[in-house]
């Protein structure tokens, strides 16, 4: 038989969040983000739990000929724009918008020959300092694009940087609107934590919302908030069994560099799951986990096949016992991606996109 491990996208969960974001910012339309090849889960296996969306919102042209081969016919927005002309020749054939950030791409497009003009969206650098033009040369760039034969509508749009903190989004927010005043266009600003924290308000829910990470299940300011908190469910499970038992004494160590010594008896169970799976290599002894539903810790480090998990909590578990990783368990008992990140010093984000490519996927609704 094949090794245990499997990950299970719950195309229900998928339906559900779309649900809960869209009530968190009444009346805009929603962007489908399914870049990284929808965040590691794969564009086909989320397109039916998404396919309720508005557009989709991706990075590269292969993931927007995949969306489209799937049927989808309507908006499809390249987040970073094209990376060389030839790109444009894609976009016109597959009717896709794209971001504009730089001047070279505005150059691309005032030589690109096309019958049917493009819909871009222009990005403003509004703080976050990776992609846009500056507030000051905004207005030139929309006045050149404006006058290309080769566009035919302009959106606006930008990225906060600290929507998920302190420091929230009202800088950003006053910059981009002051800037973009009596500009016409469709306007785009939000992410899943603006949407979340801040989606009530029109200005931010704008036209578009760009909801990422929240369609997957994961909070986007997690710890201040977790997945209960915001009504969201986990679109992924991580689950494997126990293959081995053993029983310490008090004094024995686990595992590598013996970084982990039993104060007192204990019957621990070997995981088939380790850091060549995708789960991370820091989640060593404390990080949480499900033993057939019920939360337990991991003990010693995570080894490249395999990790041993304390069973003191769950006495009946044996070999062949179910281990959540993360995800929900048969049960139904969940144990957030977010928690078991922090325990790594990561964020779900990477853990979802670092799942390995050993581990096999199915689909449950």
């Amino acid at each position: 038989m094949p090794r245990p491990i499997l990950a299970t996208i719950h195309a229900q969960a998928l339906r559900h969040n779309l649900a809960r974001i869209r009530l968190a910012a009444p009346d805009a339309k929603v962007w489908g983000v399914v870049k990284a090849d929808a965040y590691g889960h794969g564009i086909e296996r989320v397109y039916e739990g998404l396919r309720g969306v508005d557009g989709f919102a991706l990075l590269d042209l292969r993931e927007a000929e995949r969306v489209r081969a799937l049927g989808w016919r309507g908006a499809i927005l390249l987040l970073e724009g094209v990376f060389e002309a030839r790109d444009l020749e894609l976009c016109s054939r597959l009717n896709l918008w794209h971001a504009v950030h730089c001047d070279e791409q505005i150059d691309m497009l005032a030589t690109h020959k096309t019958h049917q003009p493009h819909r871009v969206f222009l990005k403003m650098n509004s703080g976050m300092n990776r992609l846009g033009f500056a507030p000051a040369r905004y207005r030139a760039a929309w006045t050149r694009l404006n006058a290309l034969p080769q566009v035919d509508e302009i959106s606006l749009m930008t990225h906060f940087s600290d929507a998920d903190g302190p420091r929230g989004i009202a800088r950003q927010l006053q910059l981009f609107n002051e800037i973009t005043r009596e500009l016409p266009g469709e306007r785009t600003l939000a992410n899943s934590a603006a949407t979340l924290r801040h989606g009530g308000d029109p200005a931010v829910r704008a036209d578009w919302i760009r909801p990422g990470i929240a369609a997957y299940g994961s909070a986007p300011d997690f710890p201040d908030h977790d997945i209960a908190a915001w009504d969201l469910q986990p679109a992924m499970s991580l689950a494997t069994r126990i293959i081995g038992v053993q029983q310490l004494a008090a004094g024995d160590t686990v595992g590598y560099g013996s970084n982990f010594t039993a104060s007192a008896p204990l019957r621990i169970g070997v995981a088939a799951c380790g850091y060549a799976d995708g789960y991370p290599r820091h989640c060593n002894t404390g990080a949480p986990i499900l033993v057939d539903g019920v939360r337990t810790r991991i003990v010693g480090r995570v080894s490249m096949d395999m990790i041993t998990v304390d069973l003191t909590a769950v006495p009946g578990a044996g070999f062949g016992s179910e281990v959540t990783l993360w995800g929900r368990a048969a049960s139904g008992a969940v144990l957030s991606i977010d928690e078991v990140a922090q325990a790594g010093g990561t964020v779900g984000y990477e853990l979802m996109c670092a799942l390995a490519q050993r581990v096999p996927m199915v689909v449950a609704d």
